[in-house]
């Protein structure tokens, strides 16, 4: 993922400051919010992120949670498929 030093915003200018953290999305169409020197969370401004954008990020989101799913249930899954 390509950071840019002009969407960063600390944890704490977020939680002090979330308008900021908004107008910067509004502004370059993402903000990063870094945690102890890390990138932790990403705000989106979806309006200039487009449509694909959003049914990319959905698909990826139902990935993750059935991936989830199948490592939690995977020794049902073993029983029943046998």
């Amino acid at each position: 993922m390509f950071i840019s030093t002009k969407n960063i915003v600390t944890i704490t200018e977020a939680n002090q400051q979330f308008n900021k953290v908004t107008k910067t999305a509004s502004k370059y169409g993402d903000a990063i919010i870094f945690k102890h020197n890390k990138p932790t969370y990403v705000v989106f401004d979806i309006a200039k992120m487009g449509k694909e954008f959003v049914e990319e990020y959905e698909k990826l989101r139902m990935r993750i949670i059935s991936s989830k799913t199948m490592d939690e249930y995977a020794k049902a899954y073993e029983a029943l498929a046998k």
